[in-house]
């Protein structure tokens, strides 16, 4: 049996390391070739080549477990010789980068000991508050006074609701017809028998897995996707086929999608169209509609995160359409949402959108888990949204953000220059490379330094994105200069290979 999951073919492959043009081109030497470079020596063609092919799998662009194509139709796509493919095949092969068996091809892989993700992002407690800058929860503090009015009224409101059991599998009514009121004025009908409140957006994805996706059966990701969904998945017991972004801000590589829908036949999808965690990518209205249109062909179901997108930072910013906009028979996009990024984490509050005959199985499924979500954030929401609040808390939250993401990347380009990135225009995240860098070492040394990070490769899979960090725009000016001159210092401790000092970090008050 194979041990490869999904395919990369000898022309995307050819497209991904750069075209014949590139691929043998001579580059820089490997650590191991250091002299020869030194002596003016040209890297041979073979080791550009392997040079090449790692890269793409640490960064995630071609996936671990992916089938290759055989040497010859590489070296035809490449305009190289079947001997140079050959030697770099054997190569990868020695570092552990490759993995073969006759009959069944060669297919990527990753060596024994490499950084590997280690869960999700648990939040910071709150107690180590003042000694630790948090940069691994994406997720800002309440906004006030827009919050606490809410449960105000939410109090007056709850007295009905105490004469009932209180449990409400559903939803609240008034909260399902808000919502559904919301993707209609978005250009979405929905009726209220289409919404199903959850706890958080977790919640929403946690009762779809477990509802479509029975343990064996495999789940398309972005690559790289967000950590405590992956994690989440894993659990369920699912096989992830990791699909790469587009690059930069690009968004999705509709070709890389068509392949994995066509040769993997994926249950499932999950992906973050609006303001992608954690690159901040935006898919355009044409991306939406090729992606939409082919998982329906593969019968493929995709679960379409909005959890950023109430967060574009630009002002003026015309968001496309969303993803449950382009599904015509209405059975291949659910939509999951949430108030957690844009208004509180702490209320935990989460929507599925989809057609009424998967909400009912989703309810009726929701009897053997938490039966309901709280009544009484379920009415301050149904406030928010009801007296003008919500918008008003929402234009607060992006300025917020705005200038958070602001002194992040002026401090960024003060105290690490060498790091690279593009600025998203929306949403709460960075995602940054590390000049080179080991990320899951610089997260470890940042603890040491009083400042958290979570490395790249939690938001991959089988340790792919290694030399990544996210960075949320959580910390105000003074805060996030602050963190990123420790991210600097534990990045300096990576490439020296020294260690930090025991004085405990300084207290810092926003």
């Amino acid at each position: 049996m194979a041990q490869w999951t999904s395919a990369v073919g000898a022309a995307q492959l050819a497209r991904l390391l750069g075209g014949p043009q590139r691929a043998g081109a001579p580059g820089r030497a490997s650590d191991g070739a250091g002299a020869g470079a030194a002596n003016g020596r040209r890297t041979p063609a073979y080791r550009s080549l392997a040079d090449g092919i790692r890269t793409l799998v640490l960064e995630g662009r071609v996936p671990v477990a992916a089938r290759l194509p055989a040497e010859r139709e590489l070296a035809a796509a490449l305009a190289l010789s079947r001997t140079t493919v050959a030697a770099a095949f054997e190569e990868l092969r020695s570092e552990g980068y490759l993995a073969s068996r006759r009959g069944a091809g060669s297919w990527t892989a990753m060596p024994d000991g490499n950084p590997l993700p280690t869960g999700g992002l648990e939040p910071l407690p709150p107690e180590a508050a003042e000694s630790v800058l948090d940069l691994g929860c994406a997720a800002l503090s309440a906004p006030e006074p827009y919050l606490s009015r809410a449960f105000e009224r939410a109090l007056t409101e709850l007295p009905p609701y105490i004469r009932t059991h209180g449990d409400y599998p559903a939803g609240l009514p008034a909260l399902r017809a808000a919502i559904a009121d919301r993707y209609t004025a978005r250009g979405v009908p929905t009726m209220p028998e289409q919404i199903m409140i959850t706890t958080g957006a977790m919640g929403a994805v946690a009762a779809l897995a477990h509802l479509f996706t029975p343990r064996g059966e495999r789940v398309a990701v972005e690559h790289p996707s967000y950590a405590n969904i992956l994690q989440l998945l894993r659990r369920t017991g699912v096989r992830l086929v990791p699909v790469a972004m587009a690059g930069e801000l690009a968004g999705w590589d509709l070709p890389a999608w068509r392949q994995v829908l066509r040769d993997s036949s994926p249950r499932m999808g999950y992906v973050v169209a609006d303001f992608h965690n954690p690159t901040g990518a935006l898919a355009d209205e044409e991306q939406r509609r090729d992606l939409v249109t082919a998982a329906r062909s593969a019968g493929t179901l995709l679960v379409a995160d909005e959890t950023m997108a109430d967060l574009p930072l630009e002002p003026g910013l015309e968001l496309p359409r969303p993803m449950a906009a382009f599904d015509t028979g209405g059975s291949t996009v659910i939509t999951v949402g949430s108030v957690s990024k844009v208004i509180w984490s702490g209320m935990r509050i989460g929507w599925v959108r989809a057609s009424p005959e998967v909400i009912r199985s989703l309810v009726a499924a929701r009897a053997y888990a938490d039966l309901g979500s709280p009544v009484l954030e379920q009415l301050a929401v149904v406030g928010l949204l009801s007296d003008g609040s919500w918008e008003d808390a929402v234009a607060a939250r992006r300025r917020q953000a705005r200038e958070n993401r602001d002194a992040l990347v002026d401090a960024l380009r003060r105290h690490l220059p060498d790091w690279e990135f593009t600025v998203p225009r929306g949403g709460l995240t960075l995602w940054t490379r590390t000049g080179g860098l080991s990320g899951s070492r610089i997260a470890e040394a940042g603890e040491q330094l009083g400042v958290r990070v979570p490395a790249g490769t939690r938001f991959g899979v089988d340790g792919a994105f290694e030399a990544y960090v996210r960075l949320p725009f959580t910390l105000p000016g003074v805060l996030a200069t602050e963190a990123v001159k420790r991210l600097a210092g534990a990045a300096e401790l990576v490439r020296t290979g020294g260690t930090a000092g025991t004085e405990t970090p300084r207290s810092y008050v926003a």
